[in-house]
């Protein structure tokens, strides 16, 4: 049990998981309700944003009420960094996390004794639904820090149940000998470095079919159907993807459960989700494709509503936990979006392409620049160790033409030696722009 304290470690699905659907949305709009008020009383944005939006906690009546209650973006809490949306005194805040401000100031969040252990909870859920179970050893090897990633997991195993292998991330060498010595069950780790464990296994001759993995839970990046293959035919494991991002809570906010594998649940007795068009707001319907928005339901510390994620999904109906609707597996997310010569086109249509490329190894960047007046996109991946010149000509093309074909622009593409690009070691960054800025 987490030192946080809370449930006695549990094999089963809990009693939330339990609830029918009508029981789960009685108790979403009571959270609701709740939070709304919580926020208009304790943070000055929100309640700017609503008087200016014309709206009430007291507005909110039915779920189907929250639509007319404004969105957060990250903008709002970089404008109020570092502590200007949290809505308890700092003398309740108990930790405090950050995103890495690569692109600006960082956003940051803060979590009550209650919000940790919360947090525990979904994620040890998240666990179990992955096929955890008390006992198992987890070799967490997402990074520790600011970043979410390391502790979140780390709180949610112990609170599961299971004894926690705290390797963070980097030393790809030591971590394959611990994961030898060990023998953890489940590993959680970013999709793009267990790509990166794989290539040291099979570099100091290990087969990596032959370790005592049996899950790998990855999430911090979109990954494909055809990384999933790649992982779980070259590892013999169970490849299953969790969801979260820092300000919403962190890893834990949804599940793909193992025996079905088809898109994430989402825990929505705490977290609230919506799927609107990118372009004008409107709430899509079950089923249709836009951006993914969620309101906390239970977050004392740092309480987000309608928080815009930006990454691009569709709600579909629960299949191994009913009650909770699932969301489509992420593979891309708006502001990841290539506009190249007038075409969209994301990452993941990329690596989908490079993976089903025989003589190809699952690493590849992407290369903007720009040629006169013209965008210009060059793919580099890596070819497969032993692959002869003609296997690469052949790879390259195949590239170019599935590119062309599924995409609908023409790109420029290049296989590079074995372990010429840059190895990942938390979340891969898959898009070098050199494109002069205007």
């Amino acid at each position: 049990m987490s030192h946080l304290g809370g449930t006695t470690p549990r094999e089963t699905p809990d009693a939330a998981e339990r609830m029918t659907r009508a029981e789960l949305m009685d108790l979403q709009l009571a959270r609701l309700q709740a939070t709304l008020r919580h926020a208009y009383a304790h943070v000055e944005l929100y309640r700017r944003k609503f008087d200016e939006a014309g709206v009430v906690p007291a507005d909110c009546r039915t779920l189907e009420d929250l639509a007319r209650f404004p969105f957060t973006t990250k903008a709002d809490l970089r404008d109020t960094y570092p502590f200007g949306m949290f809505a308890v005194p700092m003398s309740e805040v108990r930790r405090v996390h950050a995103s890495s401000g690569t692109t600006g100031r960082p956003t940051v969040v803060g979590y009550t004794e209650g919000d940790l252990s919360m947090w525990a909870d979904v994620v040890a859920r998240s666990i179990r639904a992955a096929g955890g179970r008390p006992g198992d050893k987890v070799h967490v090897a997402y990074g520790y820090g600011l970043f979410t990633g390391g502790l979140g997991a780390h709180y949610g195993a112990e609170r599961a149940g299971c004894t926690v292998i705290p390797a963070s991330g980097g030393m790809t060498a030591r971590q394959v000998q611990i994961i030898q010595d060990f023998e953890p069950e489940i590993i959680m780790v970013t999709p793009s470095y267990m790509l990166t464990l794989l290539d040291e296994f099979e570099r100091q001759g290990v087969d990596p079919r032959g370790t005592s993995l049996r899950v790998g839970i990855f999430g911090a990046e979109p990954w494909t159907e055809q990384m999933r293959r790649e992982i779980e035919e070259r590892f013999a494991i169970d490849a299953v993807d969790i969801y979260g991002l820092s300000e919403v809570i962190g890893p834990g906010v949804a599940q793909e459960c193992v025996e079905t594998k088809d898109g994430l649940h989402i825990w929505e007795d705490h977290f609230y989700p919506e799927v609107v068009d990118p372009l004008t707001d409107d709430v899509m319907s079950q089923g249709e494709s836009g951006e993914l928005v969620f309101t906390s339901l239970t977050k004392e510390a740092l309480p987000v509503i309608r928080y815009r994620t930006r990454d691009l999904t569709r709600l579909l109906p629960g299949t191994a936990r009913p009650a909770f609707r699932r969301m489509e597996k992420v593979t891309g997310r708006s502001d990841d979006m290539i506009i190249l010569r007038g075409v969209n086109v994301f990452p993941s249509q990329i690596e989908e392409i490079v993976l089903r490329t025989p003589g190809v190894a699952p690493h590849f960047r992407i290369e903007l620049t720009r040629r006169g007046r013209m965008d210009h996109m060059t793919v580099y991946a890596e070819a497969r160790a032993d692959t002869g010149t003609q296997v690469r000509d052949a790879g390259a093309a195949a590239i170019a033409q599935g590119v062309k074909d599924g995409v609908g622009v023409s790109v420029e593409v290049r296989v590079v030696d074995p372990e010429t690009l840059e190895r990942s070691v938390g979340k891969i960054q898959r898009v070098k722009d050199l494109r002069a800025k205007d």
